[in-house]
């Protein structure tokens, strides 16, 4: 059966009225349309579009059928004029308008079939295909939508060899597996589980720990008014979906580490807890097991119902907090994937250009760069001439002159020309894709902060299995009547004392008390991790530029070589010309003229001299600017003058000479300042001990007259990214527990692979992403305090250690029963619930000191 169209009145296209979604009645007949816009536009005018007889038109590049005076735009090509349906028509069209108009073109196959690539219509975006094609809807043809998807595998930091094809947690530690590759956007389908059942667990924990504390106040309204059955099966009502429904990812945990024989902190809340529900539940309802010297007075046995439902709710809210921070990690690898363009302008072999995905650009491709625009793969400059801001590679404020023959790098800035490169190297070879593959591996290598607590509860959690299930046996065989209810008693109670409640709070209390004494100083700790192992710290490695220095080239001297005329009137002059450079050591002149409220003067007929300076004329007068190649362009003698220059830049400084016609009359030296504090920060670092590294990228001359100002001995100039990264790890093997301090995206690759990664506040949002500390003031004498912060959270930390271990190493011999022989002592679940209380009320108050440290 043939399908009866009809003519949308807007755009001309046919539309099928059975299936169409958008329709209108107007004097008496219904019309249909292909989309809502054309509805839209209907609506506002009908008339207009009833009454149109105009001829249709084909759009050449969808075939759609367009209504000249309703086209989105008409384009002249020889002496014939065509109509399109859409901009993006009209864009196509005059990249390669004979393509289009071809007779052997087939709107439907323009493109190349990508596997794993999704196609979509311009027009209809809820069309999609895995194939080029023809749009169902309205013949226009697809375009390509997304690259194809790369398969993610997921590890373990702790456990390498722990690998699967979705997110999950680590069968051996429990802890969340990340991405082996690097992705842009995460599957954080773990945090919102976990965020949901949180918050459910909280709210239903909440009145059960209410209710169980109130029933500890003598003479209470509760139990006056309600039964101690009747208590105990509201707690039980709560509790339950707690424990078994928000702590269930726990039990499976716990349980894959027994299977894996790899016990662990799951291993012991989910026996704790579900001990303390199991016990609890049966004192509520089979309470005749129990003997009489644990019954209260209303004859009902103590449930501790609280304890297992706070239990796993704490833990809900540690892990949500430890996905949340994970999350923020992995900002910094998605800010370095962002500073790649998503697309480039190809040129073909026809001499067209055509913007495609970055990702499809191959080696010795010819692409354009145009001013402003970020460059989208390693290359070679072909044809063209411009100034790139490399800083994100190298860390140097001062931008790069580029000419024929200069080699640039993806993901760097280019400035103010324009310019052809060859592809070079593309995809996961370029210099920035393997920056985030740096970043990413490095991220992953770091060891949580509950290694510690694993690496105990690894024997601590079968000791205390083994210490319940010897208790059960012993006064199931030796123990009084009812032997099996004192020995159900018992092993719980050994159980419960050891209900890692104090074990999990000893760390993340320290830890969180540390985080605040260090904001209130300007220490922001991203990374627990860091705050742990800086203590330890035996060597500091640290950039140049933004850490030492101010990160910005500044006028720091200028020499005058004429008498008669003052240092305002030369300042005057360099920054009239300047005004109209594009040099990067410009800004520093006109900076220090606005700074001492010197107006630059109207010069005329500015000119520049590539790669040697620039001229302007005043007053008549031809003024010019620049290095010691442009004496020879005006006939310029300044040999006596060489020798401060030099002396200068022994200094780490650049020169500029300023003539007036053939006269040198001043020197300007630009440089980028030390900062007032580095210099007393790197003194008091190595007076603890502390060796102190300088990698740079600048030149070795500038390097060395920075760190012999300093003091530093271990200086190394010209490096790349790859070189620190390098660097750091051969320390690493050398024994050395290594800090590294930056502020620039050429940083954090060594950021993520030291031990200690410290960011500058003043610096890039990447760099303080893959650090652990970050220092808001932008202060070296920041890491000074971050070592003392870190000495006494870490000394806080094994105190608690004690208090939770103590605590336990008491209370389970005695819970087990080793005093009923000789004083005829039992410790009841509730003492055993007390003691684990106390122990967690303990470790909070000791952390709770680190309050009154001074930094």
């Amino acid at each position: 059966m043939n399908k009866q169209f009809v003519k949308d009145p807007v755009c001309g296209m046919e539309v099928n009225p059975d299936e169409s979604k958008f329709k209108f009645p107007f004097e008496g007949e219904t019309y249909y349309f292909c989309s809502s816009d054309c509805r839209k536009k209907f609506l506002l005018s009908p008339r207009q579009y009833v009454q149109n007889s105009e001829q249709e038109e084909i759009d050449p590049v969808c075939h759609m059928k367009v209504l000249p005076s309703r086209a989105a735009g008409k384009v002249e090509y020889h002496s014939k004029t065509y109509y399109f349906c859409s901009d993006h028509c009209v864009h196509k069209f005059q990249e390669d308008p004979e393509k289009y108009l071809a007779k052997d073109y087939d709107p439907t196959t323009i493109h190349e079939h990508v596997e794993g690539a999704t196609y979509t219509c311009p027009m209809h975006p809820e069309v999609k295909e895995d194939h080029p094609g023809a749009c169902p809807d309205c013949g226009m043809a697809l375009e390509p939508e997304s690259i194809p998807t790369v398969k993610i595998q997921y590890t373990c930091p702790m456990h390498p060899e722990a690998v699967q094809d979705h997110p999950g947690s680590c069968p051996k530690c429990g802890m969340a597996l990340e991405p082996m590759q690097v992705v842009q956007e995460e599957d954080d389908s773990e945090l919102r589980y976990m965020s949901r059942h949180f918050w459910a667990s909280l709210v239903m924990s909440l009145p059960v720990l209410v209710v169980a504390m109130w029933e500890m106040i003598p003479g209470n309204i509760l139990s006056k008014t309600f039964s101690g059955f009747s208590l105990g099966l509201f707690q039980f009502f709560l509790a339950t979906p707690v424990v078994w429904w928000g702590g269930w990812e726990f039990f499976k945990r716990g349980w894959a580490s027994i299977k894996n024989k790899s016990p662990n902190m799951f291993t012991l809340i989910s026996i704790g807890t579900a001990a303390a529900w199991v016990y609890s539940t049966a004192a509520l309802f089979f309470p005749e097991i129990f003997p009489d010297g644990f019954r209260k007075e209303d004859g009902t046995i103590p449930v501790y119902f609280e304890a297992a439902a706070v239990i796993i709710t704490l833990v809900l809210m540690g892990q949500v907090l430890e996905l949340r921070a994970r999350k923020k990690t992995s900002e910094a690898i998605k800010s370095l994937m962002s500073l790649a363009p998503d697309t480039a302008i190809v040129i073909q072999e026809d001499g067209s250009e055509k913007e495609i995905p970055t990702l499809f650009v191959k080696p010795g491709d010819k692409v354009r760069v145009k001013p402003g625009a970020k460059i989208p793969v390693d290359g070679e400059v072909i044809e063209g001439k411009s100034v790139v801001d490399e800083s994100m590679l190298t860390g140097e404020p001062i931008p790069v002159e580029k000419k024929v023959g200069d080699k640039v790098s993806a993901g760097t800035l280019n400035q103010t020309g324009a310019f052809i490169l060859k592809a070079l190297r593309t995809g996961s070879d370029t210099m920035l894709a393997k920056i985030i593959d740096l970043v990413s591996k490095a991220a992953r290598s770091r060891a949580p902060m509950q290694k510690l607590a694993d690496t105990v509860s690894l024997y601590f959690v079968p000791a205390v299995v083994l210490s319940a299930i010897i208790t059960f046996i012993v006064w199931a065989i030796f123990g009084p009547q009812p032997a099996y209810a004192y020995a159900i008693v018992n092993a719980v109670a050994v159980l419960i004392i050891a209900c890692p409640c104090a074990l999990g709070l000893a760390t993340p209390m320290s830890i969180m008390v540390g985080t605040g004494i260090g904001a209130k100083h300007g220490i922001l700790i991203q990374d627990a991790e860091a705050l742990e192992t800086m203590s330890k710290v035996t060597d500091l490695v640290t950039d140049k530029t933004g850490t030492l220095t101010i990160g910005k080239p500044a006028l720091t001297a200028l020499i005058l070589l004429q008498e008669g005329i003052s240092r305002r009137e030369v300042l005057a002059i360099a920054a009239g010309i300047e005004l109209h450079s594009e040099h990067p050591l410009a800004e520093a002149i006109l900076e220090a003229a606005k700074k001492e409220q010197v107006s630059p003067l109207e010069t005329s007929d500015f000119h520049s001299v590539t790669g040697k300076g620039a001229q302007a004329t005043f007053n008549g007068v031809l003024y010019s600017i620049g290095n010691e190649k442009l004496a020879d362009v005006i006939g310029a003698d300044i040999s006596r003058f060489l020798q401060k220059a030099d002396d200068l830049r022994k200094e780490g400084a650049s020169v500029m000479f300023l003539y007036k016609a053939e006269t040198p009359i001043a020197i300007f030296s630009m440089s980028d300042p030390i900062k007032e504090d580095s210099f007393a920060a790197i003194k008091a670092l190595q007076k603890e001990g502390v060796e102190v590294h300088m990698l740079t990228g600048d030149n070795e001359v500038t390097a060395k007259a920075v760190a012999e100002k300093l003091g530093i001995q271990h200086v190394k100039a010209g490096v790349l990214p790859q070189d620190k990264h390098d660097y750091i790890l051969s320390l690493k093997k050398q024994g050395k527990i290594v800090a590294m301090a930056g502020d620039g995206i050429n940083d954090a690759p060594a950021l993520a692979i030291a031990d200690v990664g410290i960011a500058m506040g003043n610096g890039t949002d990447i760099a303080m992403e893959s650090a652990g500390i970050t220092l808001v003031k932008g202060s070296l004498m920041g890491i000074a305090r971050a070592r003392k912060l870190s000495e006494k959270v870490m000394r806080n930390i094994i105190e608690n250690l004690w208090f939770a271990f103590g605590y336990n190493a008491l209370g389970v011999p005695i819970a087990a029963g080793v005093l009923y022989p000789f004083f005829g002592i039992l410790l009841s679940p509730i003492i055993a619930a007390a003691a684990m209380s106390f122990s967690s009320v303990s470790v909070i108050s000791n952390s709770l000191r680190l309050r009154r440290v001074k930094l």
